[in-house]
């Protein structure tokens, strides 16, 4: 969380909202653990990484939405071991992602 902070500070500083994602659950095999965050800004900037990758754009896409509704909210995103394979990843899992806006 700590390596976010001089992005979030600087976009804040720039007048941009920004969105922090923060991993609250893993079910099954997951890239990141409970705790991992990445922060987006409405300019659409990222730091940090939520899923190391597999994720990444849905989270920024959401993200956005949370920008603009101000609504916080849940996502869960997952694979099923088989649906895994054929994306290249070894394994499949859910994991849960907490997304809110970073008021003043």
């Amino acid at each position: 969380m700590k390596e976010l902070l001089g992005d979030v500070e600087r976009w804040r500083q720039n007048g941009q909202r920004v969105v922090l994602a923060r991993v609250v659950g893993v079910l099954g095999s997951g890239p990141r653990e409970p705790g991992a965050a990445m922060a987006v800004s409405e300019s659409g900037e990222v730091t940090g990484s939520v899923s190391g990758g597999c994720v990444e754009g849905a989270v920024v896409t959401e993200a956005l939405e949370v920008i603009e509704t101000g609504e916080a909210k849940l996502c869960t995103f997952g694979y099923s071991d088989d649906d895994a394979f054929a994306v290249g990843l070894t394994c499949g899992g859910t994991v849960q992602i907490f997304l809110e806006r970073l008021e003043p």
